[in-house]
């Protein structure tokens, strides 16, 4: 093995390191989940992926309106949308 492919393959491993070590978004508390377990858990609760695009201000809203309330962005986007949709 050359130097060089010896100092690719360590970055390789300290890249996959670090990215093992990164925050989650939600609570800080609860356990890291892996795919499977999160979609798993999700599908009992009944929720539904659901992507849209929304204009960068509008984003900036929603989520200063979650750190004011202290809720996470699924629970604020599915409570701004039910309002919505009774009005």
């Amino acid at each position: 093995m050359k130097k060089t492919d010896l100092a690719k393959h360590d970055a390789k491993k300290l890249m996959n390191q670090a990215g093992q070590r990164m925050p989650s978004f939600g609570t800080a508390e609860a356990a890291p989940l892996d795919r499977r377990e999160q979609r798993d858990r999700d599908r009992a609760l009944g929720l539904v992926p659901f992507a849209v695009k929304l204009n960068g201000d509008l984003v900036s809203q929603l989520q200063a309106l979650a750190k004011e309330r202290g809720l996470d962005m699924n629970e604020l986007v599915a409570e701004v949308l039910r309002k919505g949709l009774a009005a």
